[in-house]
């Protein structure tokens, strides 16, 4: 019997920070039974154009509400560092090729790149600042570097968009349950873990006495 989770996500949406704390905890129940988390990315934004001040106080807005729901800290002095132009698909990047090149230390790099951006201020979108991150994370920078701007893993990301695009998946987090092929849906944006984890639990009992 196969079986998984799927995490769909993007490390520059704020709802996905949100999320961190009951992702880690629902993973580490899953792995207790036997069961991976994968992560997919979804392509939240890919502007071209930098922040403008009225966009800039809409997603501190969002900022705020999430905050205020899940208690996550946000750094709102140093957040949305000026110049920013808000194209997710580097960050979405960095972890297809950390899932290429260790599986494992993809929620690790997640969690840099979700601090380095809604703590620190850090622009995200810039390769330099990833490959740092990825560096902290334990990756080889040269083999992350050379991975990150291969063809393959372009296309690796470009193709994980299509597919969340495919399913109809309009917001993130989104977190489903593969059992043969077959997916069942946990959750579709925030929800706290004494509501999944029960949902969760019952998921793998089934696969128990399947």
């Amino acid at each position: 019997m196969s079986e998984r989770l799927l995490y769909v996500m993007d490390p520059m949406c704020s709802w996905c920070w949100g999320f961190s704390p009951v992702v880690e905890e629902l993973a580490r129940q899953a792995a207790q039974a036997g069961v991976r988390l994968d992560w997919v990315v979804g392509g939240l934004r890919q502007e071209r154009a930098p922040l403008g001040e009225p966009a800039r106080e809409r997603i501190f807005a969002h900022w705020r509400a999430v905050s205020g729901e899940t208690g996550q800290p946000f750094n709102f002095a140093g957040g949305l560092p000026e110049g920013l132009v808000y194209d997710t698909a580097p960050a979405c990047r960095a972890l297809v090729v950390a899932r290429h090149l260790a599986p494992r230390r993809v929620g690790r790099l997640a969690r840099l790149i979700q601090q380095a951006f809604y703590l620190e201020g850090r622009d995200v979108t810039h390769a330099r600042v990833l490959l740092e991150l990825a560096e902290a994370a334990g990756f080889s920078r040269c083999c992350f570097a050379e991975a990150f701007d291969s063809a393959e893993q372009r296309s690796a990301t470009r193709a994980d968009f299509a597919w969340v695009e495919r399913l109809g998946i309009a917001g993130f987090p989104t977190l489903l349950a593969e059992r043969n092929g077959m997916l069942a849906l946990l959750t579709n944006g925030h929800q706290p873990l004494e509501r999944l984890s029960p949902l969760l639990g019952r998921w793998l009992e089934r696969a128990v006495h399947a």
